[in-house]
């Protein structure tokens, strides 16, 4: 069958070795020279290849081949290369100088935070002294929170003279590669700017059409507040219907993340389908007369993609909107395509708009979901043959969510390090359940002008929602819902799927070859696994985390570990899980006791010193040896302090000091040559012991 499928689907061959090329660009960094020769050698010989003689090409057959995977892997280096910021001449970061002022264009609304408002803004210039140089990137402008909103619109213009901060990562082991994530969306820099910071300018840079979406998308938001009454019920009625996550619920999120319905929130396939098959049924009467069946084509074609960019534009809602439009297109020409094609032919065009999507979640999370399904539906549908209507609907439902969870489930334990095991439960109520909401929603919309009908459908609506998330909730409270705290590799994640497609054409097809590579593969992942934890088990680590505002310590020992630090943090869900958790799955640890209080303690013969408040400073003689001083907050006191106390061998300031002080720590330090390491600017301080 694979056979088969690279010979009649071509656009497989072309993504693998396009997908091959990018992955081999961004760790690599092939110089742009060397990718334009290899793309002009591949080209040339293709060239060549089609004005060769039919008899003579038998035997260039082999060349030709290499040189079409060298031209799409050269292709997808040279994707790589232009779309990283960093390579264009005219990007912001070249010319960046301590007296610059900048002019930048806010690219959406505003969004409101706990503290702060949040825009995406691109530069338009930096004026250096007299002179503006036009620059290009993206940065994220956060805006001090006054008692009002500040007059900021989308296609606001504003210049400014502040320092900007280069995004960079917390540094916190396994943490979640917010750099890297900012820029493959062209985003390096950040500023927080108060009132007095920043003047408007009277331009305005809108696009009209980019206008239209904010101020629909708007319109939306606002009817479905208007109707739908519950914070919670809001929040996931504006997720479901245009991808607006900014009011969701962060317990919520995560119950559908552990119960496996996240899928839901997340505009897709089942989202496009359900549209598509509404566009179907509203231009049926089109369909009648042969005259008016490309007019009903353009309508449903510009109807999905107009939802699509309503919803966000994201990878996994412009993948299916290419595949219904091709499906559309193919219903219209009386030709059906290869779903196979299909599929490869849309994650190609989207690779070429933007190749970083190789790397997003939900692009490789919708992919495989699609192609599990094409691949297994059927023969999981096949278990059980079932006569009456309502039981065999309800069959295919669940057979539809097995199907997807075989491919999508190694995907997801590297992503998110869990694995659902009510997800059959969850997915045979909520996903009916969100497809009737989802319809309401726009019919909702549809009659907003009959306000006593839009609110009747409102609390229909909000108490579907509520029946849902109720649903989802309690069967995320039971112990059993999730599989929490696993870790795997890349390499491990290729191997379990490899086991899965081999294992489930071994019980299809009942070929040898197919149970060996299950094996062998299961067996090599396993094998990986038991070396991991062994290492895991004869691990002696000391970690300073970086926790803004926040003292936090792991003492690790074998697979166990102490914390040492804020007992405020054992109970914010968010900062543990986000700064903390993933640290303790990558060492696949588990608390042993919690030591929070705990300032003096030895390690092996190692002494540990941590400082957050009050220290009482009490000179003996000789002095005792500190060999690590963790200093932590604001607490008053001076390098020298600690040197007239005790013989210091090094100091690490942790994420919780102060920019300003830490900096002044850090040069006390280096004045009296004792090593400082600032968790703050490098990441966390990792000591094996």
């Amino acid at each position: 069958m694979a056979a088969q499928l690279w010979n009649k689907a071509p656009f497989i061959r072309f993504l693998v070795t396009l997908a091959a090329g990018i992955i081999t660009q961004w760790y690599v960094q092939i110089s742009l020279p060397v990718l334009l020769a290899i793309f002009a050698a591949s080209f040339v010989c293709i060239a060549v290849y089609s004005f060769t003689a039919i008899r003579h090409r038998y035997r260039l057959s082999l060349l030709n081949g290499t040189a079409a995977c060298l031209l799409f892997s050269a292709m997808g280096g040279l994707l790589v290369w232009t779309n990283d910021i960093r390579h264009n001449k005219r990007w912001a970061g070249h010319h960046l100088k301590e007296e610059s002022s900048f002019v930048v264009t806010l690219q959406e609304p505003l969004v409101e935070k706990a503290n702060s408002y949040k825009a995406l803004a691109s530069f338009t210039s930096i004026n250096n002294g007299d002179s503006a140089l036009p620059v290009t990137g993206k940065l994220i402008v956060y805006f001090k929170k006054d008692t009002t909103a500040p007059p900021l619109h989308y296609g606001t213009q504003l210049i400014f003279n502040k320092s900007l901060q280069e995004i960079k990562n917390a540094g916190n082991p396994g943490s979640f590669d917010y750099k890297t994530y900012s820029l493959f969306q062209g985003i390096t820099h950040q500023v927080y700017l108060t009132a007095e910071d920043y003047v408007l300018l009277p331009a305005n840079n809108q696009s009209p059409f980019q206008n239209f979406i904010f101020q629909s998308r708007a319109w939306i938001v606002n009817t479905l507040r208007k109707n739908i009454s519950g914070e919670k019920e809001q929040g996931l009625a504006e997720a479901l219907l245009i991808g607006y996550k900014d009011d969701l619920d962060k317990n919520l999120v995560q119950a559908y993340s552990n119960t496996g319905v996240v899928h839901i929130i997340a505009i897709s396939g089942l989202h496009l389908g359900l549209i598509y098959w509404l566009l179907l049924l509203l231009t049926k009467p089109l369909k009648r007369h042969t005259k008016l069946v490309w007019l009903r084509l353009l309508l449903i074609v510009a109807s999905l993609w107009l939802f699509s960019i309503l919803a966000g534009a994201q990878p996994s809602v412009l993948r299916s909107a290419i595949m219904f439009t091709i499906i559309a297109i193919g219903e219209v020409m009386l030709r059906r395509s290869n779903i196979f094609n299909t599929l490869a032919c849309s994650a190609m065009v989207l690779l070429c708009i933007n190749p970083f999507w190789l790397w997003d979640v939900g692009f490789q999370l919708s992919y495989t979901a699609v192609l599990s399904i094409v691949l297994f539906f059927q023969p999981v549908y096949n278990w059980f043959h079932l006569q009456n209507p309502i039981t065999d609907f309800l069959w295919k439902l669940t057979a539809v969510t097995i199907a997807a969870q075989i491919l999508t489930l190694p995907i997801s334990i590297y992503h998110f390090h869990q694995m659902p095991l009510l997800f059959l439960l969850t997915n045979f109520v909520a996903v009916p359940l969100s497809s009737v909401i989802l319809l309401g929603e726009i019919i909702l919309c549809g009659l907003f002008f009959l306000q006593p009908v839009a609110s009747f459908i409102g609390s229909i609506l909000n108490q579907l929602i509520y029946w849902m998330n109720s649903y989802v909730e309690q069967l995320d409270a039971l112990p059993f819902a999730v599989w929490n705290f696993l870790s795997i590799n890349i390499v491990q994640t290729v191997l379990l799927l490899v086991f899965a497609i081999s294992g489930c054409y071994w019980l299809m097809e009942k070929q040898r070859r197919f149970a060996w590579t299950a094996l062998g593969s299961f067996a090599f992942f396993m094998l990986i696994r038991a070396a991991s934890f062994t290492d895991a088990f004869d691990q002696k680590k000391l970690v300073v985390y970086n926790v803004p505002k926040h003292t936090a310590i792991d003492v690790i020992q074998g697979r166990n570990f102490s914390f040492v630090g804020d007992t405020s943090l054992l109970y914010d869900d968010f900062a543990r899980n986000f700064h903390l958790q993933p640290s303790r799955i990558l060492h696949r640890i588990t608390p042993q006791e919690m030591d929070a209080g705990i300032r003096c303690f030895h390690l092996n013969e190692k002494s540990i010193v941590v400082i957050d408040d009050f220290f009482p400073f009490v000179t003996a003689n000789p002095k005792p040896t500190v060999d690590l001083v963790v200093l932590s907050k604001n607490p008053k006191l001076y390098i020298s302090q600690l040197t007239n106390a005790f013989t210091v061998k090094q100091v690490v300031i942790d994420g919780a000091v102060p920019a300003w002080k830490a900096a002044l720590w850090k040069k006390d330090c280096d004045s009296l040559k004792i090593p400082c390491y600032n968790v703050g600017e490098e990441g966390a301080f990792v000591m094996n012991w």
